[in-house]
């Protein structure tokens, strides 16, 4: 561990700005999106009361997470703005343990949201393989976070300040964007290949859904690397931690609104309607039910693959 002067030292010639200015931006940015993943998981238990039990189960408790996470980025604002006003080394040397814990939290809604993903991926391909594999990566990942929060803990620092822990950070995020990049490429090629089998109307129903997976893929990803960006930029700030606070309300909102667009989907499939893909905060994500309506029997085939 550093000295006491290294670490007083480091402390004072910490950005204010790039330290509680950005948590606070990111707390604050992060509770808003809150707001909507609970408003996206009042819409689902309203819209969907025939869903299984499992997956009613998998939307609760991704919310309930979602609510430990912000408690505890909250307990950590107010940990660095108040109990610790006028100690900056503690934002070095003993910060709150409930940050490290909103970490943890944000690698169980990550491997919950993937592991959905993956499976989804499984129903549309029948084949193990790339499922296994980010299951896998997902795993990992929480593994490499639950590593450095005890780590944290156990050096009563933030591990990322310290550059001997600096291949762990880069390890735990790279996994994580590299398998959010699979789980998106995959399904836009396994979309992509059942528009052979689908008449005009469903062609474009499936491209619309690309459209969505991309775009899903693209938001999660840009915000894992632009944590890293700023990590590797070493600048004595605390701008990264303002992205990581909001990573796990980012895949929230994905899933939660991927099982939502349901209903967009199928008012588009009935209404014969078929708007230009573009962004679309309700519906994010790629993910079709066994309960959208597509009547055609080649619609139907490809209804049965995403079963």
């Amino acid at each position: 561990m550093d000295s006491p002067g290294s670490s007083s030292a480091s402390a004072t010639s910490l950005d204010v700005n790039g330290t509680l200015g950005a948590l606070q931006i990111g707390v604050l940015i992060s509770y808003t999106l809150f707001g909507l993943s609970t408003n996206q998981t009042y819409l689902y238990f309203g819209r969907f009361p025939n869903d299984s039990k499992k997956m009613k189960l998998l939307v609760a408790f991704v919310w309930l997470c979602e609510l430990g996470h912000v408690v505890c980025i909250g307990h950590s604002l107010y940990s660095m703005t108040i109990t610790d006003y006028a100690h900056p080394e503690r934002l070095v040397n003993g910060p709150p343990v409930s940050l490290g814990a909103s970490t943890l939290l944000n690698a169980v809604i990550e491997l919950c949201v993937q592991g959905f993903f993956s499976h989804r991926i499984y129903r549309l391909s029948k084949r193990l393989f790339i499922p296994c594999l980010t299951w896998t990566l997902s795993l990992l990942f929480l593994v490499g976070t639950t590593l450095g929060f005890i780590v944290g803990v156990c050096e009563n620092t933030l591990m990322m300040t310290e550059t001997k822990w600096t291949w762990l950070f880069y390890s735990i995020w790279g996994v994580g964007a590299v398998n959010d990049l699979i789980i998106s490429a995959t399904l836009v090629f396994w979309l992509y290949s059942k528009r052979d089998e689908s008449h005009q109307r469903t062609t474009a129903l499936l491209d619309t859904v690309i459209t969505w997976t991309i775009e899903t893929g693209v938001v999660t990803s840009a915000a894992i690397l632009n944590s890293v960006c700023f990590v590797t930029m070493r600048n004595n700030n605390l701008i990264w931690i303002a992205w990581y606070v909001v990573t796990a309300r980012l895949y929230s909102n994905s899933f939660l609104s991927s099982l939502n667009s349901r209903v967009t989907l199928r008012i588009m499939n009935e209404s014969q309607i078929l708007p230009l893909p573009m962004w679309n905060p309700n519906a994010v994500s790629p993910w079709m039910s066994a309960e959208l309506p597509i009547s055609s029997s080649s619609s139907a085939s490809l209804t049965r693959s995403l079963r």
